[in-house]
């Protein structure tokens, strides 16, 4: 818990100016189910992980995933990293509305217009013992510069919170905020926006302050929204197959998952068990090439 309120403190340093952040827009024509292009990008003298990765619409914990031993707050000038701007698009129940993938906390947004095109955007989601919950909502509401009314929890272990706390640069909730049918979950921006890419809400999902007007204004009452917890997907690509997988941190066999993945979508006779294997034990959330 020190080793994490330390990396807060310093990415709340390194990336919650109030300077206006270009965020890189990630929306996609939808042919398959993988989408965008992995990257690569030569750190310039005096940036951060966090700043890059907010630069390219990339979490935390993506960016230093695909960047193992590179020092996030101090990286050598000059280096190469990898930016983890592929994906595949993970399973679920719908192909129209939002799709929140907790393992890689990535929201996926597929528009109810017909047209094949998906939107994605990093998020922070809850911390350990908050868990955000899986399952399929819909939105019930959007709203405008929100208030946080405080949950009598958190005025228990933070008492010197007012009960509502009004709309402005110290409201958790950010700009605008999408309720689910589920009333308490929210999907909103956040003041903090170091906290993309890690566990670090109340159970709600957080998007960058760039990110979320964007979201807001995509999405209408009504829209469904899934919620899947999915650490390990496959796909093909033409003649290729792609295994993308992340670290949950829960310690499971993500080889075995990987095995059974791959067999469910019909792809084992494809690929080459031992890449199956190096990923698997790698997880460092890249689009990585299993094919034989």
């Amino acid at each position: 818990m020190a080793k994490r309120a330390m990396i807060a403190a310093t990415l709340a340093v390194l990336i919650s100016s109030p300077a206006p952040v270009s965020s890189f827009a990630a929306r996609y024509q939808r042919e398959g189910n993988v989408i965008g292009r992995q990257a690569t990008r030569l750190v310039r003298a005096g940036e951060s992980l966090p700043e890059i990765a907010r630069r390219f619409g990339i979490g935390f914990g993506a960016i230093t995933a695909a960047n193992p031993g590179v020092d996030p707050f101090v990286p050598d000038g000059g280096r190469r990293i990898v930016l983890p701007t592929g994906w595949i698009l993970p399973d679920a129940p719908i192909r129209k509305g939002i799709v929140v993938n907790i393992a890689e906390m990535r929201l996926f947004f597929f528009p109810r217009d017909g047209s094949r095109t998906v939107s994605t955007f990093p998020i922070g989601i809850g911390d350990l013992g908050k868990e955000t919950p899986v399952g399929t909502f819909t939105v019930i509401e959007k709203i405008r510069n929100p208030a946080w009314h405080v949950p009598v929890s958190i005025r228990k272990e933070r008492p010197d919170l007012p009960a509502v706390v009004p709309p402005g640069p110290d409201n958790p909730l950010g700009s605008h905020a999408l309720r689910l049918s589920s009333r308490a979950l929210l999907i909103h921006g956040t003041n903090r926006p170091w906290g993309i890419g890690m566990r670090s809400s109340q159970g709600c999902i957080r998007l960058y302050p760039e990110d979320i007007p964007r979201l807001f204004e995509m999405v209408g009452n009504g829209t469904p929204v899934a919620i899947v917890n999915q650490p390990v997907k496959a796909a093909a690509a033409g003649d290729r197959v792609y295994l993308e997988v992340h670290d949950y941190g829960d310690g499971r066999d993500l080889y075995g998952t990987a095995l059974k993945v791959l067999e469910e979508k019909g792809l084992t006779g494809r690929t080459d068990p031992e890449k199956i294997r190096k990923a698997s034990l790698e997880r460092r959330g890249l689009l990585v090439d299993v094919s034989k």
